[in-house]
């Protein structure tokens, strides 16, 4: 499982600095997040499409990720607007679906989509080492760098032991049921995959100390903005200006 897949060598956006891509896609998740017109909603979404484009991520790479994490909208879609009292617009025996909550739907399905198009495009022109260094240039917490760091490098790592374990598993003819030895043995499997990945965290730490790692991440250079990147932030700023008045 590589975690870290990113096509910034082809990437348009590869041309700016790693802190004006980071600020860019917090302004913009920020700004959708208070978004409430369908209107301005949709305006955001074409932006975000934007960003993927000039990401030039492939087609089938975005497909797979927004498949994902829209199963969880479409779970929304099969709660939510039955819950939210308001107008009928369907009813079927005693439950009803309200207008205000396919409304409140819509502008989440669209908010939601919009933020994670931005969030794909970003992750997919700036690898993990130029996010941390684009944090720390910007003066986020060391710890919560730090973290953000070792936990997407070893999500990898994890799902390989996962894997591991899964086949040793099968290779025992394991087969899973409904039944006490297949609780059993995946209560024993999220144990073991817990106790390993703590081990290898003991030992990634030891060979860090070994190192001289002293708590902080060596810098190399300062690398000051271009014109380019004010000039694109400049204009990120006017767009999204432009989005939150046609909102109001």
């Amino acid at each position: 499982m590589d975690i870290e897949q990113t096509y910034a060598d082809r990437s348009p956006l590869s041309t700016l600095d790693p802190r004006t891509r980071l600020l860019g896609v917090v302004a913009f998740s920020v700004m959708v997040a208070i978004l409430e017109t369908p209107g301005a909603l949709l305006c955001s979404l074409g932006l975000s499409l934007a960003f993927v484009v000039l990401s030039r991520i492939p087609f089938r790479v975005l497909v797979t990720r927004l498949f994902v994490f829209n199963l969880f909208i479409a779970l929304l879609w099969l709660l939510v607007p039955w819950s939210i009292p308001g107008e009928k617009a369907l009813a079927i025996g005693p439950a009803v679906v309200s207008r205000e909550g396919v409304a409140y739907m819509a502008a989440l399905t669209l908010r939601s989509n919009a933020i994670m198009l931005a969030l794909v495009a970003f992750t997919a022109s700036t690898g993990i080492t130029a996010m941390t260094r684009a944090m720390t240039a910007l003066r986020v917490p060391d710890k919560i760098t730090y973290l953000f760091f070792l936990t997407y490098r070893y999500i990898g790592d994890i799902y390989s032991e996962y894997t591991r374990l899964v086949n040793a598993m099968r290779m025992r003819c394991f087969r899973p049921a409904s039944n006490l030895h297949t609780y059993r043995s995946y209560a024993y499997l999220v144990g073991m995959l817990l106790v390993n990945s703590f081990e290898r965290a003991q030992r990634v730490r030891s060979a860090m100390l070994c190192r001289g790692f002293n708590g902080r991440f060596p810098r190399v250079g300062e690398v000051r903005l271009s014109r380019l990147d004010i000039l694109c932030l400049g204009m990120l700023c006017l767009v999204l200006t432009g989005i939150i008045y046609a909102d109001g």
